[in-house]
C-alpha cells in the first residue's frame, strides 16, 4: 500500500509516517518512481509506534525497543529492550510522583482559597 492508504488505515499523517521512516522505526519499499510502498504488517507496527509515543517514549527509545518485537529470540536484543523498558517505566513513575506532589500542592491552595472566598462572602453579607 502507498503512504496515503497507510495514513488512512492508521490515522497517522503521511508526514508522521515519513518521520517514522527517517528515524528507522518504519521501513518501506520504493517503486521505480520513488514512491513508498508498505506491507500490511506496517499497519500494526504503526499502531505500536503510536502507543509507545503516547506513553511518552522518544523515537530513540522506541528504536531500541522495537527490535525486541521483531527478533524476540536474540538474547542481546531482549536484554537491551528490557533495560530500556525498565528505565522508561522508572521515568514514567517519577513523572507520576511529581504530578501527585503538584496536585497535592494545588489541593492545599484550593482549600485556602475556598476558605478565603467563604470569609469574603461572610464579610460581604454582614456588611449589608
Amino acid at each position: 500500500m502507498r503512504i496515503g492508504e497507510l495514513s488512512k488505515r492508521t490515522g497517522v499523517s503521511p508526514r508522521s509516517l515519513r518521520y517514522y521512516e527517517d528515524q528507522g522505526l518504519l521501513t518501506s519499499a520504493r517503486s521505480d518512481a520513488g514512491q513508498r510502498h508498505y506491507s500490511d504488517a506496517e499497519v500494526q507496527r504503526v499502531s505500536l509506534i503510536r502507543q509507545l509515543f503516547d506513553a511518552g517514549m522518544s523515537s530513540r527509545v522506541i528504536a531500541t525497543v522495537l527490535p525486541c518485537v521483531e527478533t524476540p529470540s536474540d538474547p542481546g536484543v531482549v536484554e537491551l529492550a528490557f533495560a530500556t523498558m525498565t528505565r522508561e517505566r522508572d521515568r514514567i513513575d517519577a513523572v507520576i510522583a511529581h504530578l501527585i506532589e503538584t496536585r497535592n500542592a494545588l489541593d492545599v491552595l484550593i482549600k485556602a482559597n475556598s476558605q478565603h472566598r467563604a470569609d469574603l462572602a461572610a464579610a460581604s453579607e454582614s456588611s449589608i
